[in-house]
């Protein structure tokens, strides 16, 4: 298709080569079903030949129907004076049975006689006779050309003439790597340029991250004509990770205005990014572009005040247009349009004119500095605006509590009693827990539940703790913030607390907890 841009997901071969990735057989098929859905043009599944894993991925790849993807088979060229046809590498490349098969070889001669330790001439007929094996087998072939811009920075004529091999050969793509990953994008479209004039094939790009400008040299290569894109979903893979699809993908859709993912998938790009980081078990990161939790998150009050009036004043695009979705932060930094709209998102009728704004934004500067952090903690932050509104009645009252441990050697216990008071009715509970704070949860929960049933779903799954000034004071006796998670196994919200003592500052953050979600039944 004319003017198209190719989108070639290697997630699942080089982006398991990162650090802490891994996929099991059944990981990797629902990865690749879900680019499927989004569209992907080409999902590369491994290297048949380097593990039985990937052995297996590619059987089980071969009994499903693909809607929008091409599944590719990943390897080498044939060993140094081994026919293609007897190299068992190869020939695992066609057991594989995908209609896409992506090969590399060498580029630099530097790794033609100090890696592979053979001549010029027989690289270029590794390169040669193995694509021209695959193009008799009827498989599209892609060829990476492994150090393709430092290989024609030393040499350009020997680097060019292994990519004339493989066009001529019959390779589908000749694809240049910058496998080192610290080539500068002017340098990229340079030699993209000299690629696009003398090949007649098609030419693609694969950038690693080394020097932070993976996504960068993509768009460089795009923009010299480049027709496939190469990278990984998060930016996955080796060292410091290859060209983010998550960043590459809109800013070739949507920036640059090509052809490629259509808008209507490109609206699930969020969704795509936080699945494939769930099933790889890794904490998603806040701060991508376009995808994070915090990339249209508006803190300074000067900002909040102007998106308040013109969303794209602060604003690259609409943040929907990835699925994502505006956040208003609120600080120390704060104005009165972060109160505004950050009520207004969480559901709160306020606007620029209510009496009580100013005492809000003042409580909150307040709070911000005793260190009260609201920012990831928006269950308290909601409390806090509609007791300044009068909006809240007290659903129970805390009269006492008490937080005990014994132990041996050998095992320790936790003991809290609570008593509540709800209306005229009070609740005097006991409970045992792994810790001081989870004793206390459950002690609360225990004497609330029978007022309050919803509370029967209710679970802290998380617990975290800052010290906030231990220059000024021993670690044990300096002040202590308390962050908590809970969740209804429907929602999830986040509740804070500041005290000097751990348990003092745990209790408010769990009172917090219960009387959001008591606010939002």
């Amino acid at each position: 298709m004319k003017n198209l841009v190719e989108i070639y997901d290697t997630t699942l071969r080089d982006g398991t080569q990162g650090e802490g990735v891994s996929f099991s057989v059944a990981d990797k098929l629902r990865v690749a079903e879900k680019l499927d859905a989004f569209g992907v043009h080409y999902v590369e599944g491994g290297w048949p030949g380097s593990n039985p894993k990937d052995i297996e991925f590619f059987k089980e790849a071969a009994k499903r129907k693909w809607k929008n993807t091409q599944i590719a088979a990943f390897g080498s060229t044939r060993r140094k004076k081994v026919a293609a046809k007897d190299d068992q590498q190869v020939k695992l490349l066609i057991d594989a049975k995908t209609p896409v098969v992506t090969i590399f070889g060498k580029t630099w001669l530097l790794h033609v006689q100090e890696v592979l330790r053979t001549t010029p001439k027989e690289n270029i007929a590794m390169i040669a006779d193995t694509i021209a094996f695959l193009k008799k087998n009827k498989r599209k072939v892609i060829y990476d050309a492994e150090h393709a811009l430092d290989g024609y920075k030393d040499d350009p004529e020997y680097a060019l003439a292994t990519w004339k091999a493989a066009e001529e050969a019959g390779a589908d793509f000749v694809v240049l790597c910058d496998t080192n990953g610290g080539t500068l994008p002017s340098e990229v479209a340079e030699i993209t340029a000299v690629a696009k004039k003398e090949l007649s094939c098609q030419v693609g790009i694969h950038t690693h991250n080394d020097i932070g400008l993976a996504v960068a040299n993509a768009v460089s290569a795009v923009e010299q004509g480049a027709t496939q894109v190469q990278g990984t979903i998060n930016g996955y893979g080796e060292r410091t990770g290859n060209c983010n699809l998550t960043c590459a993908i809109p800013n070739i859709s949507l920036k640059m205005g090509r052809r490629s993912i259509t808008k209507s998938r490109i609206k699930k790009l969020r969704d795509l990014s936080r699945f494939v980081d769930e099933v790889a078990n890794i904490i998603p990161d806040r701060r991508q572009p376009w995808v994070g939790g915090t990339a249209f998150a508006h803190k300074g009050g000067m900002h909040v005040n102007a998106v308040q009036k013109v969303a794209h004043s602060f604003e690259h695009a609409d943040p929907t247009v990835v699925g994502n979705k505006r956040r208003i932060l609120v600080s120390d930094l704060a104005g009165r349009s972060n109160i505004v709209m950050k009520a207004q998102e969480m559901g709160i009728r306020i606007n620029n004119d209510t009496p009580e704004l100013k005492t809000i934004l003042t409580k909150v500067k307040e709070q911000e500095h005793l260190g009260y952090d609201y920012e990831g903690a928006e269950g308290s932050l909601a409390l806090l605006i509609r007791k300044s509104l009068g909006r809240v009645d007290p659903a129970f009252d805390l009269e006492a509590y008490h937080v005990s441990m014994r132990g041996d050697a050998l095992e320790h216990v936790c003991e809290a009693t609570v008593k509540v008071r709800v209306g005229d009715k009070t609740a005097h509970t006991v409970a045992d827990g792994d810790g001081p704070v989870n004793a206390l949860d459950q002690a609360l929960r225990n004497a609330l539940r029978g007022f309050y049933p919803v509370l029967e779903m209710v679970r802290l799954t998380d617990y975290k703790v800052r010290i906030l000034n231990s220059s000024r004071a021993s670690g044990t006796a300096a002040k202590t913030r308390v962050l908590i998670e809970s969740t209804d196994c429907k929602e999830r919200w986040y509740t804070v607390g500041v005290n000097e003592n751990i348990i003092e500052a745990s209790l408010q953050a769990l009172l917090d907890s219960i009387e959001f979600r008591l606010l939002k039944k």
